[in-house]
């Protein structure tokens, strides 16, 4: 996906922060050249001020992706991923787990989750950052209860795994 959006934007830096605020928030073009997050219309004006870049730049790469059959499907298809619960969960009682992983991060997920399934813990939510769009991704995991702290260092034995969070 990176490979064709830098392909198709390289002598655009502006046009390329646009496409990457949009995969980031889940914004979609549909056929109307409009720009979505779901069924709400987002505006030109607000998504320049979010990707720090000026309403033109917007146009234009709306009008590229229109005329990019390749581009086009990938930017009509994208779906918000809904709410992420990680600002939220002391409210709501869960609990969360922020794993940084470095660029040998190979089965940390599968590592991660099977940690916390043998330890009885319900998984309520996951959401990992691209590895190719981060420098140091991070691994959320919502729990349905506060993780205890003495898991850390168990985490920490995971391959692939920088540093570790649990709040």
């Amino acid at each position: 996906m990176w490979e064709i959006i830098n392909e198709k934007f390289k002598k655009y830096p502006a046009r390329i922060r646009v496409a990457e605020k949009m995969i980031e928030l889940g914004l979609s073009v549909h056929e109307d050249g409009k720009i979505y997050c779901g069924n709400l219309k987002i505006s030109d004006k607000a998504l320049a001020k979010a990707s720090n870049v000026d309403r033109r730049a917007i146009k234009s790469t709306i009008e590229v992706i229109q005329e990019d059959s390749e581009l086009f499907d990938l930017f009509s298809n994208i779906i918000p991923a809904g709410t992420l619960l990680k600002n939220i969960a002391k409210t709501v009682d869960l609990g969360v787990i922020e794993i940084e992983v470095g660029s040998d991060n190979e089965g940390v997920l599968a590592a991660t989750t099977s940690l916390i399934a043998k330890n009885g813990i319900n998984i309520r939510q996951a959401y990992a950052e691209d590895s190719e769009m981060q420098e140091s991704p991070i691994l959320t995991v919502i729990t349905d209860n506060p993780i205890n702290g003495d898991l850390l260092s168990e985490f920490l034995k995971i391959k692939g795994v920088n540093r570790v969070s649990i709040y």
